[in-house]
C-alpha cells in the first residue's frame, strides 16, 4: 500500500505532510477557533512541529497516512488531514484529524477532500470500511459527517480526555464499501469534483 499518495479533484489537492509544511500552515492552525473541541490543542510553531512529527513517525508504521489540504480555488494550503487507525489486514481505515481554516468551512473544501479519500479507500486501497468520528459536543463537525451519506452507529461515553480535562463523548460514524456507489451518486455527482 502507498502511503505518500497524491489526491486530487477540481477542487482539492491533498498531498503528503512533510516536516517543512510547518511554517505554511502556521496561521491556519493557530486559530483558536479550531481547537475549542479538539484533542490537540496549537498555540505555536513548536505545538505544530510536535504534531506533524507525530504523524509522520506514525506514517513510518504504516498506521496513517497523513496530508496538507491545498484549496485549489483558493490557491493555498488550509489545513490538514489524514487516514489513520489504518488496519491493512482488516481493510479498514479512519479518515479524522482534519483541520480547515474556518474561513473556508462551508465553502465545499471539505466536502470535496472527503470525496477526494472516500473514493481513493474504496476505489484504490479497497477498504471494505471507512470510519469518521468526532466530539458529540461537535456539532458542526457531526453534521458535516452526515452530510456525506456516513451512518452515526454511537456514541463511546466517556471516551477521551480532551482539553482542560473534560471527559470527551465520541460520535462514531462509518461507510462501508457496497454503500459507496449509492453515496457516491447521491451526496457527490452533483458537485462535479
Amino acid at each position: 500500500m502507498d502511503f505518500y499518495p497524491v489526491l486530487e479533484n477540481k477542487r482539492v489537492l491533498l498531498r503528503p505532510l512533510q516536516l517543512e509544511d510547518a511554517e505554511t500552515l502556521l496561521p491556519v492552525a493557530l486559530q483558536p477557533a479550531l481547537w475549542k473541541v479538539g484533542i490537540v490543542n496549537l498555540q505555536e510553531k513548536a505545538d505544530l512541529v510536535n504534531y506533524i512529527q507525530g504523524t509522520l513517525t506514525l506514517r513510518e508504521q504504516k498506521a496513517e497516512m497523513p496530508f496538507v489540504i491545498i484549496d485549489k480555488k483558493e490557491g493555498r494550503a488550509a489545513g490538514s488531514t489524514r487516514f489513520m487507525n489504518i488496519a491493512i489486514a482488516h481493510k479498514r481505515a479512519e479518515i479524522g484529524a482534519t483541520w480547515i481554516d474556518t474561513a473556508l468551512h462551508g465553502s465545499g473544501l471539505n466536502k470535496a477532500m472527503k470525496f477526494a479519500m472516500l473514493q481513493h479507500a474504496f476505489e484504490v486501497m479497497d477498504l471494505n470500511r471507512v470510519e469518521l468520528k468526532t466530539d458529540e459536543l461537535n456539532i458542526q463537525s457531526r453534521n458535516a459527517i452526515a452530510s456525506i451519506g456516513a451512518k452515526q452507529e454511537g456514541i463511546f461515553r466517556r471516551h477521551m480526555i480532551v482539553n482542560g480535562g473534560r471527559l470527551r463523548n465520541t460520535v462514531y460514524f462509518s461507510i462501508l464499501k457496497e454503500e459507496w456507489p449509492e453515496i457516491k451518486e447521491r451526496v457527490f455527482a452533483k458537485y462535479n469534483f
